[in-house]
């Protein structure tokens, strides 16, 4: 396959895939700050959102406070933020466009349609519609794109490209999510019924909460929440399975110069495997998902180096 082909599948898949995180985490956070909590609480809530993302500074200087209303225009409809979910999907619609003949008929309709709809709404619109339908009209809409790309693709190197993105950005973001749940959202002091609103907000976030109840029978623990969403391979946004399927589609495009990058993935894979979660507590659950995301950079960095259009 082309580099320029397998760089235009890898981004829109990303790119899709980071809209739908987006709406997930964003929707979570609206949903809770309409629970009774103090104006630090809640500017701490949305400011973690900016903080997840990096786009502390890039938010300032557009705007000089913290509240729900900004970081909502911030993060879904300003076209100068890249992060931000209209500059995601029409990312994902520009390279679908640009390999439009690799793609089959429903796939880019679906695509298309998604940017064409979105097109068609500014903020003021979404937020009088409700922002909670619309975020879940964005997640409706990637699980669509998601739906007829896996059932009517050719199983090729193709469809392997589309899988790499996907899962190397699903872990970035839910190591991200879990990080800023322990670092900086957790207030000190807080009472049992609160901290059970917060996690529940984390899994509900990563389409967790019925499967955590399936799986535990129990109140909500930090540990189990980590445990489930880092060590399980049958949680499907879980660090574990991420790292299996990028091996996976690795394995599948691997090329005479990828050697070290499938080895490193396998690795990062393996060490997910057979991971105790007292011994991730005892070194730190922040150092190591520090690591974890130094390593789907490293893995990102190492991909467009091996296979993608940007190779030097």
């Amino acid at each position: 396959m082309l580099s320029r082909t397998a760089d235009h599948l890898y981004w829109m898949s990303r790119c899709t895939e980071r809209a739908e995180n987006l709406a997930r985490l964003l929707d979570v956070t609206y949903q809770m700050s309409l629970v009774p909590q103090t104006v630090d609480a809640e500017e701490r809530n949305w400011g973690a959102i900016l903080a997840l993302n990096s786009l502390e500074s890039a938010f300032a200087v557009s705007f000089d406070r913290v509240t729900a209303e900004n970081v909502l225009r911030f993060m879904v409809a300003d076209s100068h933020n890249p992060s931000s979910i209209i500059s995601c999907l029409r990312s994902a619609r520009e390279n679908a466009r640009a390999v439009r003949g690799t793609l089959t008929a429903e796939m880019w309709e679906s695509i298309n349609v998604t940017w064409l709809e979105m097109r068609t709404q500014n903020f003021d619109s979404i937020l009088a519609g409700g922002v909670s339908e619309f975020f879940d009209w964005v997640k409706r809409r990637s699980a669509m794109t998601r739906g007829v790309t896996f059932g009517t693709m050719l199983q090729d190197e193709a469809l392997s490209f589309i899988h790499l993105g996907g899962k190397l950005e699903r872990a970035d973001n839910t190591a991200r999510i879990l990080d800023v749940k322990y670092h900086v959202l957790r207030p000190n002091g807080d009472e049992e019924t609160t901290d059970f609103y917060q996690w529940g907000a984390l899994l509900r976030s990563l389409s967790a909460f019925e499967v955590y109840r399936k799986v535990y029978r129990d109140v909500i623990t930090p540990a189990r929440v980590a445990e489930l969403l880092m060590l399980r391979e049958d949680m499907p946004r879980s660090l574990r399975a991420c790292t299996a399927g990028i091996a996976r589609a690795l394995d599948l495009v691997a090329n005479a110069q990828s050697a070290e990058t499938v080895r490193r993935a396998g690795l990062l894979s393996a060490q997910l495997r057979y991971a105790r979660l007292d011994d991730i507590m005892a070194h730190g659950l922040h150092p190591y998902l520090t690591d974890f995301m130094d390593s789907i950079f490293d893995l990102g960095e190492r991909i467009n180096s091996d296979f993608l259009a940007t190779a030097s």
